[in-house]
């Protein structure tokens, strides 16, 4: 056992003297029911389940959430959630079983409690305060440890997350029969997090011959993360990616769903069927020869009915337009589609508010542009969105040009990928790395009018993985 870990089990041993004291077993084990939830089932449904962690703080990176606002926390994660984790060690999380009370209270999923487990009191707690899963670390029990602590959870209907960090523990657990094991990336001896670690360990899982789901743990920040590991798990446990987040609701659907933007948006009943489904941006299109235009008043209108973050998108228009509409509107970005150059960009970032983006649209024809790497580093310019291009129209063209250009591209994460997309090819588009994925004829029935049923399918399709 890491030295770390030796000193946080020490003092798990003194506190729990502590609690046995206030709260003797004998007050509550009596009154204790079963549960009535699985997380092991939640994680066997289709697709990644994700145990979404509410942790304020870490050993690794110290207080994370100074706001620790649970009903934020929940809200913003449990459309998405295959359960919730709740830290409930003091000392080194500033944890809480108030905190696993609230949520198990609250919450309709399966509740892990997250802890250093190395007494039979613990697990009872656990399910005194009514959570469905406990975990179980092997770095910290021997085997004849584990299967005690194991006998009372199943006793009590509780699953257990078996944590494991290497091929040693790995093999431990296949003879443990763990139904749920957590692969941890973190290096319990210098905190540091490596994917590959679940990659060199869910092999060895093919000597298992027990009914199992496998979870990665530690290190998960990115979507493309998620879709790096996804062939090789039935799901995910994120906490410190997500916690220190400030919008946490777009950190998650950024997370779960890759980072979409519905382009083209006209009617309010649109913006709020993208936004409900999980898209991190909305269109407006205030070019005036768009099929898709939209007026500065009914932008305004459609804004206030449907929170959000709004991307304008500008065709060769006056700075001082742009940046009257991004203030009025409190655009996220500017998405440039004409000739804009890089002393129009410079001047635009003069008059924009601070946190509006801007990002430049390039077309795509056979090859990539020849300006796009100086682009991609111009410092007035976040973000370039490649579309394909059709003779000299630059957009809306709804074709697609060949993504294997992407393949290899440095600065992906400055990149908007649009043009052609829909339900058919979104997780094809998420795959190829870039920042954002931009779709806009791919999901209406007419210019303009998003169709429910394909924004249904194309959210859908991107939680296949």
């Amino acid at each position: 056992m890491a030295n770390v870990l030796e000193k946080i089990v020490a003092d798990k041993r003194i506190e729990l003297e502590g609690r046995k004291a206030s709260l003797p077993l004998e007050h509550f084990r009596q009154s204790l029911t079963p549960s009535d939830k699985s997380l092991f089932e939640a994680l066997k449904a289709p697709n990644a389940g994700f145990i979404l962690e509410c942790k304020k703080a870490s050993p690794s990176k110290g207080l994370i959430r100074e706001v620790f606002d649970l009903d934020e926390i929940l809200d913003a994660y449990t459309p998405y959630a295959a359960g919730i984790s709740v830290l409930t060690d003091e000392k080194y999380f500033q944890g809480s079983y108030d905190y696993l009370r609230y949520v198990t209270g609250r919450v309709t999923q399966p509740v892990l409690n997250k802890d250093f487990f190395v007494d039979e009191y613990q697990v009872y707690l656990a399910r005194h305060c009514q959570a469905d899963a406990i975990l179980l670390m092997l770095s910290v029990l021997s085997d004849d440890e584990y299967r005690q602590l194991a006998a009372i959870a199943d006793s009590l209907a509780l699953d257990i997350l078996t944590e494991v960090s290497n091929e040693q523990e790995m093999q431990r657990a296949i003879a443990l029969k763990a139904s749920i094991i957590g692969i941890n990336n973190r290096n319990l001896r210098d905190l540091s997090t490596d994917l590959a670690t679940t990659e060199k360990l869910v092999p060895v899982l093919r000597e298992a011959t027990h009914d199992y789901v496998v979870i990665s743990e530690s290190g998960i920040y990115t979507h493309q993360d998620v879709l790096r590991l996804a062939p090789l798990c039935n799901g995910f446990l994120v906490g410190s990616a997500l916690m220190a987040q400030s919008d946490l609701n777009t950190a998650v659907r950024q997370l779960v769903l890759g980072t979409v933007k519905v382009c083209g948006l006209t009617r309010a009943e649109d913006a709020r069927h993208a936004f409900e489904l999980g898209a991190t941006f909305g269109g407006l299109i205030f070019t005036p020869k768009s099929k898709r235009h939209i007026s500065l008043s009914d932008a305004a209108s459609l804004v206030s009915q449907v929170s959000g973050s709004y991307v304008g998108v500008f065709v060769n228009q006056p700075a001082e337009q742009v940046a009257e509409f991004a203030t009025q509107l409190a655009l996220n970005a500017v998405q440039l589609h004409g000739q804009e150059n890089a002393e129009y960009r410079q001047r635009l970032r003069t008059l924009l508010p601070n946190e509006c983006q801007i990002w430049q649209a390039c077309g795509v024809k056979a090859t990539l542009p020849q300006n796009l790497d100086e682009l991609l580093q111009e410092t007035s310019t976040d973000k370039v969105l490649l579309d394909c291009q059709v003779g000299s129209q630059t957009g809306g063209t709804g074709q697609q040009f060949d993504w294997q250009l992407l393949a290899g591209l440095e600065h992906k994460n400055k990149l908007v990928l649009a043009g052609g997309i829909g339900p058919e090819n979104i997780s094809t588009a998420l795959r190829t790395g870039v920042s954002v994925v931009d779709v806009n004829s791919g999901v209406e029935t007419a210019p303009g009018e998003k169709s429910a049923s394909r924004l249904t399918e194309l959210f859908g399709r991107c939680r296949q993985y």
